[in-house]
């Protein structure tokens, strides 16, 4: 049986290794599922709540050995980890509270009798969850699926394996009944075939998946032919449209924010830059002074901004987009190659002059790699934010809100922002279109994707 080994990306030192789980305890883990499904849906909605209400207040007790475990393994600057924290704990009381209501009964007026529409649980929902947000894209998935019902697999990504026991631990602490919230360890190699396993067992009842095209294509097919329910949350290679009239200052902050988030490494994070041709110099010039401004450094820092990228793989492949796109015809303006030092740190990195067909604009770049299109209509700005293949989030930038709207409705997304950033909020559904994935997480849509929506006539 093989381990997996946890490697601080900051000095490239283990960490941790952790004994894999094998058939028969995975197996086990599956039968526990199913086993506590049968006992857990029964439970008055309100008990369920109750746990969701204890994990939050567990995460918040254990919040900074938590978000010490983050950076050490993924690499995010500890401020980033203890918001997460805070954020998910948040989450949990959110569906805690909003739960009753959104899955109680509906009436419909539909003639003669009574039609209820009800929400009712599926079963063991599991989940293949990515390391950039290691706490948050669990909680935003156990949270509703276990409010609904549901009983909880997780399969997370290998680098975060250490905060995979730790939310096990986390919801066992707050009194999880065995089987409710479970998590497996699976070393690399073995995911596709894990993974195709599970979702063909005739036990497990859906999956979700946040990460790449390709695993996204892999466990939607696997779904497939099972004929079961999923939910993907892909890439994405959101536009940040400046139109002229935007207030410069603005934009470049929120522009410096959202693309050094976790080191840039975040499907939401604006990545291709659509700026007006009469002020793509200003704002181009702006931005590279305050990305020069920032701190790289230990992620332990106080007021480090930005942290190393989680594995060296990662740092190849953006080493790899920086220099095609240079040698298609873009322009370096900062940046553009590895620091001399220990860790995966890439520095904050601008090109100028990108176009369409640029491997930076045709790809993802998951790290902190700023690509700048000038643009000389509104037409061609639209023109150029829907030419991806991607379709998850986009921003808008305007001092006139109305024409920024008209503009950001035109743009292919599942989500957009005029003059703010594009963020996950428990309140709000999250999801992309086109090969950015389907389905919807959070909010009443979120809740309800892991449940049968039963239709009920009564006569008489």
């Amino acid at each position: 049986m093989s381990t997996v080994t946890v490697v601080d990306p900051a000095t490239e030192q283990e960490v941790a290794s952790y004994a894999e789980h094998g058939p028969a305890q995975i197996d086990a883990a599956v039968a526990a599922a199913d086993a506590a499904f049968r006992e857990w849906r029964r439970l008055p909605i309100e008990e369920r709540g109750a746990l969701l209400t204890a994990v939050a207040g567990i995460l918040r007790e254990r919040s900074e050995e938590l978000a010490q475990l983050v950076v050490s393994e993924m690499g995010k600057p500890l401020a980033e980890a203890r918001f997460e924290i805070e954020k998910s704990a948040s989450a949990c009381e959110y569906f805690a509270e909003t739960a009753p209501g959104i899955l109680a009964d509906q009436t419909v007026d539909a003639g003669d009798g009574r039609h209820i529409v009800s929400y009712e649980p599926i079963g063991i929902i599991f989940a293949v969850m990515p390391w950039n947000f290691p706490f948050w894209q669990v909680i935003r998935f156990a949270g509703p699926a276990l409010m609904a019902g549901n009983t909880a697999l997780l399969k997370h990504a290998p680098n975060v394996s250490g905060t995979a026991l730790a939310l096990e631990e986390v919801f066992t602490a707050a009194g999880a009944p065995a089987g409710v919230f479970t998590s497996l360890i699976v070393a690399p190699q073995n995911v596709p075939d894990v993974s195709a396993r599970l979702i063909a067992d005739p036990r497990v009842a859906a999956v979700t998946l946040t990460g790449s095209e390709r695993a996204g294509a892999f466990v939607a097919a696997e779904a497939g032919k099972a004929l079961k329910k999923s939910v993907l949350e892909l890439g994405g290679s959101d536009p940040f449209v400046v139109l002229a009239d935007a207030d410069l200052d603005v934009a470049v902050k929120h522009a410096v924010t959202g693309r050094l988030m976790t080191a840039g490494q975040t499907c939401i994070a604006p990545k291709r830059f659509l700026v007006d041709a009469t002020v793509v110099d200003a704002f181009q010039t702006k931005l590279v002074t305050a990305l020069e401004a920032v701190k790289i450094g230990d992620p332990r820092e106080e007021g480090v901004g930005l942290g190393p990228l989680a594995r060296e793989d990662i740092l190849e492949n953006l080493e790899r987009q920086v220099a095609a796109t240079i040698a298609e015809g873009a322009e370096l303006k900062t940046g553009g190659t590895r620091l001399d030092q220990p860790g995966f740190f890439f520095p904050p990195t601008v090109l100028g002059g990108v176009k369409p067909g640029m491997t930076a604009f045709v790809e993802e770049t998951f790290g902190p790699v700023v690509a700048i299109t000038p643009f000389a209509t509104e037409d061609e700005a639209v023109e150029l934010a829907n030419d991806t293949r991607y379709g998850l989030g986009a921003t808008v930038w305007s001092q006139d809100t109305e024409r920024g709207e008209a503009v950001a409705r035109r743009i292919e997304s599942g989500l957009v922002s005029v003059n703010a950033l594009v963020a996950s909020d428990p309140r709000l559904p999250f999801g992309g279109i086109k090969r950015s994935g389907y389905g919807r997480e959070l909010a009443a849509v979120g809740m309800h994707e892991f449940t049968n929506i039963r239709t009920m006539k009564v006569i008489g």
